[in-house]
C-alpha cells in the first residue's frame, strides 16, 4: 500500500472511531482515493509532494470530464477535512487543500405551492373529526406563520394569543419571536382548542398545543407526515413538507409587498440574505406589475 493510502486508511478509521455512517466513510474513502490515484499518476507518491497546482490540476480535470459542480465542490471538502487530519497528526503544517476554493453552487430558488395549490391542501383535512379539526389548525398555522415545524411542534398552550392572532415562538438558538395569524387560522386553532383538543387529551393534562392519539405531544416527524399525507390527497404533485408552507408563506407575503425585513423578523432569519432567497417572482406576477407599471405597457393594439 502507498504511503498515502496509509494516511488515507488512518484517516477513514478515525472517522469510523468518531462513529461517522458507513455512508459517509465509504464516499470520502472513494473521493479521497480518487485523487490519491491521481497523484500516484503524476509521479507525486508521498504528502510532502502535494500542492496547491497538483489539486488545482486535478479538479480542472474533473470539470473538463463534465462532472457535476456540487460533485466537485463535494471532493474539496471532503479534501479540507483530510488535510484538516493530517495537521492534527503532524504529517502536515498547513492544510494544502484549504488554499484552493470550491466552485461557486447556483442557489436554487426554494419551491412552493400556488394560491390555489394552498386552498386544496388546507380544505383536505375532515373537520368533522377531532383529528381532522387538529390536522386543519396545523396546516392553517404553518402556512399563516411560516413557523418551523421544530417550532410548532413545541407550542405550548399559553403561547396563543387567539384574541390578538399572535403566537410566542422559541426559535433556533432559544431566540424569542412573535408570529402572526390571520383569521382563518385563528378560527381552525379555536376550533381545535374547543371541541378537538379535549377529545384527544389523555389523562394526564399536558400543555401542549398539538396532541397525538395519545394525548401527549405531537412530534415533528408526525406534522411531517400530517403535511405529507395532506399534500397527496389534494392532488399536489410535488411533496408537501412544513418547510414547503415556510417557502410558501414567505414567497407569498413578499409577491404581495411585504417588506423584506418585515419578513425576516417573521421568519426568525437572523440575516437578511437568508430571507432574500424569497425575493423570486414568478412570471405572473412579473407581467402583472409590468403592466401595471410601465408607461408603454398599456399602448392600444395596432390594425
Amino acid at each position: 500500500m502507498s504511503p498515502l493510502k496509509v494516511w488515507l486508511k488512518r484517516y477513514l478509521t478515525s472517522l469510523e472511531q468518531k462513529s461517522a455512517s458507513p455512508y459517509t466513510i465509504k464516499n470520502y474513502g472513494t473521493d479521497i482515493g480518487q485523487f490519491l490515484d491521481y497523484c500516484a499518476e503524476q509521479g507525486q507518491t508521498t504528502l510532502a509532494s502535494i500542492n496547491r497546482q497538483l489539486l488545482r490540476s486535478y479538479l480542472a480535470e474533473l470539470f473538463e470530464a463534465e462532472y457535476a459542480r456540487a460533485s466537485i465542490a463535494r471532493r474539496v471538502f471532503e479534501l479540507r477535512a483530510f488535510g484538516d487530519y493530517l495537521v492534527r497528526a503532524r504529517a502536515w503544517e498547513q492544510n494544502i487543500f484549504r488554499q484552493v476554493y470550491a466552485p461557486r453552487l447556483p442557489r436554487r430558488l426554494p419551491h412552493y405551492l400556488t394560491h390555489e395549490e394552498v386552498a386544496l391542501l388546507l380544505a383536505v383535512p375532515d373537520t368533522g373529526t377531532p383529528k381532522g379539526l387538529r390536522d386543519r389548525a396545523i396546516l392553517e398555522t404553518l402556512y399563516a406563520s411560516g413557523v418551523r415545524v421544530s417550532e410548532l411542534a413545541g407550542l405550548n398552550l399559553d403561547d396563543v394569543r387567539l384574541g390578538t392572532g399572535e403566537m410566542r415562538v422559541i426559535g433556533k438558538g432559544d431566540k424569542e419571536r412573535f408570529a402572526l395569524l390571520g383569521r382563518p387560522a385563528v378560527a381552525a386553532l379555536h376550533a381545535y382548542l374547543e371541541v378537538g383538543r379535549p377529545e384527544q387529551a389523555g389523562k394526564r393534562p399536558t400543555n401542549a398545543l398539538f396532541l397525538n392519539r395519545f394525548g401527549g405531544r405531537l412530534s415533528v416527524r408526525s406534522v411531517d407526515e400530517i403535511a405529507r399525507r395532506a399534500g397527496v390527497a389534494a392532488g399536489i404533485e410535488q411533496t408537501v413538507t412544513p418547510h414547503l408552507l415556510r417557502h410558501t408563506f414567505a414567497t407569498h407575503l413578499l409577491s404581495g409587498g411585504a417588506d423584506l425585513r418585515v419578513v425576516q423578523e417573521l421568519l426568525g432569519h437572523s440575516n437578511v440574505a437568508t430571507t432574500q432567497i424569497y425575493t423570486h417572482v414568478t412570471p405572473r406576477h412579473a407581467r402583472e406589475v409590468y403592466l401595471r407599471a410601465h408607461p408603454r405597457a398599456k399602448q392600444p393594439k395596432v390594425g
